[in-house]
């Protein structure tokens, strides 16, 4: 198993290089920010899915942290996406919580995939599916699910069409002893979405239900 301060490759793509402020909490954070942030440091991973710390926005709350990950067959990336935790210690209203989840989750996909009217229900319930999977419980979600395709003309003309799935959510995480959710969890949770979403088999008996997507575009190069 992969621990979570692996690595990331360079071809994430839309993603900001982390510097070296943006990847640690610092003292003066609240202690369940911290232990939160602890918990996905030490978070243990399936080892095809390699993940680093990012730049975490500084916008969203007084508090963030942001991890970013790829699932990786030999060089090459099967889904790639980003999960930032949030954490306002005055607790936040739309939130219903002092701490937020805030995912983006993306792969290609072969086009008749992509034009079935049913898949952005079906991405959704993979989501939700993952998280009550671990027995998680959260609260206040939302998010969209996109589907984009490009067609290639003139100079370009050779290249096949290409159709992306993008997942992006929110969700509040149930707070435990200390005020403190169990991001390791979470995290794990959302890997288990990338799986999916890469097409890859459940990682253990508890994931059997799991429907992995069938007719996704081949790997990309890294």
């Amino acid at each position: 198993m992969a621990a979570a301060q692996g690595r990331l490759s360079d071809g994430a793509g839309g993603m900001d290089d982390p510097k070296e402020g943006d990847l640690h909490t610092g003292d003066a954070s609240p202690l369940p920010f911290r232990a939160a942030v602890e918990a996905l440091r030490s978070a243990r991973l399936r080892p095809q899915i390699e993940v680093e710390p990012t730049r975490a926005p500084q916008r969203l709350a007084p508090h963030a942290y942001a991890l970013e990950a790829a699932v990786v067959d030999g060089d090459q990336d099967l889904a790639d996406g980003r999960l930032v935790l949030l954490h306002d210690p005055a607790g936040h209203d739309a939130w219903r919580g002092t701490f937020r989840l805030v995912t983006l989750v993306r792969a290609e996909l072969e086009p008749e995939m992509a034009a079935d009217p049913l898949l952005p229900e079906v991405c959704w319930s993979w989501l939700t599916g993952a998280l009550q999977a671990r027995g998680l419980t959260y609260g206040e979600p939302s998010g969209t699910v996109t589907r984009a395709s490009s067609h290639y003309f003139g100079g370009l003309s050779a290249r096949p069409a290409a159709s992306q799935i993008e997942i992006r959510a929110s969700w509040t995480p149930r707070e435990g002893l200390g005020g403190v959710p169990d991001t390791a969890a979470h995290l794990a949770s959302w890997c288990d979405l990338l799986a999916q979403v890469a097409g890859l088999p459940p990682a253990g008996p508890g994931d059997a239900s799991v429907v992995t997507l069938p007719q996704r575009r081949g790997p990309q190069s890294r």
